[in-house]
């Protein structure tokens, strides 16, 4: 593949971790504003290159930073009712102020297949043993130009800080839906299989019909689906399933159909890419209904991306040093048994990039952070392919992120993919990318990057355009 050169124009420095960038038209404007959610809760929109501030939520925001500075907590989707222009409503995904836990689990987690107890844990005590919890909102933008919060849609109790999904929001131009996109909660290695499992709530991607009003006052937070009211549990449908952790989906208008596609983050060895047309939803109804009448699911044509079984095109490995050589590793198959039985129900990754990489023309990633198509023509040798972040290079310092492309292909077959060079130089600070938006008709890319890998230290963000 080509490897494609660009610049990276700033558009706004010194601001927190941008999660989100994304542009909508505001009520009774006529142009575009570009939007930009950060981390710690304030939400700021640009306009004739004035940057304002839309909305700020920072003390409904859990306290983020407990685990050195790094976190996954925080405010992680923003999103625009289609309507937006005439309705003023929008959606918010966050982590709650006054919400945290203990977690789940009081030391790290590793499965060991030596050790069946260790490849089947069970998630107990589940009101009082969880880390926090996460919100989906409704706001409405008012005439008076104020934001104000009209429901919560779901509240969620996550297991672990991290895997909460970022950029998790977005309005699905096929059904006109809100697509959340859902962590497995995080740890490592899916300590309960929630990805898996249909009933759980994590590890999933679910469509939310707004146009159901369920007027439920003091939302319950859950884990599951059947602890949800049946008011609530009648606007969710599930997607998607075998989620570990995924910054958002995105979607690629094609031959009058939507391509659509995710990333999942890996564990050791390799981050992932998926892409897919076609897809058979399941409405959480008929999830409950299946369980209380104890009959299996239908789920042919069902997406599943295969954690926990599989990460991305390789099976989901455990990695030690090797006792007669401390500078070998060995590579040990987590979950053999669920690596078979979803080796045929998963589809394929469109392409993979991997933790260690020796090839000239790749680079060793860590985390995969953002997904997005390019459909404009300033950048020709980019129009129609999908542009992917990684967060850091592996073996750089200081701290250098990624970006690359790869093309778009209807056949299940693993694609290539190229690096994109550009021509930012940081200098001696780190330059973490840990966001990837477009505008509304997907012919401008942007680029979020910090300076640190801890939210706590503040203002070290810039947004780029790539040009």
């Amino acid at each position: 593949m080509k490897k494609v050169n660009v610049s990276l124009r700033p558009i706004v420095t010194n601001i927190n971790l941008p999660t989100v960038i994304k542009t909508a038209i505001l009520p009774g404007d006529t142009m575009e504003s570009m939007f930009i959610a950060t981390q710690v809760g304030e939400i700021f929109y640009i306009r004739n290159r004035m940057v304002r501030i839309f909305l700020d939520i920072r003390q409904r925001i859990i306290e983020l930073g407990s685990n050195g500075g790094y976190d996954e907590r925080g405010l992680l989707g923003l999103a625009f009712h289609p309507n937006f222009y005439y309705n003023g409503l929008f959606y918010l995904h966050y982590s709650k102020a006054g919400t945290q836990g203990q977690g789940a689990l009081s030391e790290s987690f590793q499965p060991n297949p030596c050790n069946p107890e260790t490849l089947n844990l069970r998630w107990v005590n589940r009101e009082t043993q969880y880390d926090h919890i996460d919100t989906v909102e409704e706001w409405i933008l008012q005439s008076n130009g104020q934001s104000q919060r009209r429901r919560t849609l779901l509240n969620l109790r996550r297991p672990f800080m991290n895997h909460n999904g970022v950029n998790s929001l977005n309005f699905s131009p096929e059904t006109g839906k809100l697509v959340l996109t859902t962590g497995d909660g995080g740890s490592g290695y899916d300590p309960f299989n929630a990805s898996q499992n249909m009933m759980e709530i994590a590890g999933k991607i679910i469509e939310i019909d707004v146009t159901i009003d369920a007027l439920i006052n003091n939302l319950p937070a859950v884990t599951r689906f059947d602890e949800l009211p049946e008011a609530v549990q009648r606007t969710l449908t599930v997607i998607a399933k075998g989620v570990r952790n995924i910054p958002g989906i995105s979607f690629q208008r094609y031959n009058n159909q939507y391509i659509k596609y995710v990333g999942n983050v890996g564990q050791n060895l390799v981050e992932s890419i998926f892409s897919f047309t076609y897809f058979n939803p399941i409405p959480v109804t008929e999830i409950i209904s299946a369980s209380t009448q104890n009959r299996s699911l239908n789920q042919d044509g069902f997406v599943n991306l295969g954690w926990r079984g599989w990460e991305g095109d390789l099976p989901t490995t455990i990695i030690n040093s090797c006792l007669s050589n401390p500078s070998l590793v060995e590579e040990t198959i987590a979950y053999y048994n669920e690596a078979i039985s979803t080796s045929t129900k998963r589809i394929l990754p469109l392409t993979c990039y991997y933790h260690i990489d020796s090839r000239p023309d790749k680079f060793s990633g860590n985390a995969l952070t953002g997904v997005q198509p390019y459909m404009g023509y300033e950048i020709p040798d980019l129009t129609g392919c999908i542009v992917f972040i990684n967060f850091a290079k592996i073996g750089e310092s200081p701290a250098r992120g990624a970006l690359a492309y790869t093309k778009a292909r209807t056949e299940c077959k693993l694609n290539d993919y190229s690096v994109i060079e550009t021509d930012y130089s940081p200098g001696s600070q780190s330059a973490y990318y840990v966001s990837l938006g477009t505008n509304l008709n997907q012919s401008r890319l942007y680029l979020g990057v910090y300076g640190s890998a801890n939210v706590t230290e503040l203002n070290l963000g810039t947004v780029f355009e790539i040009v």
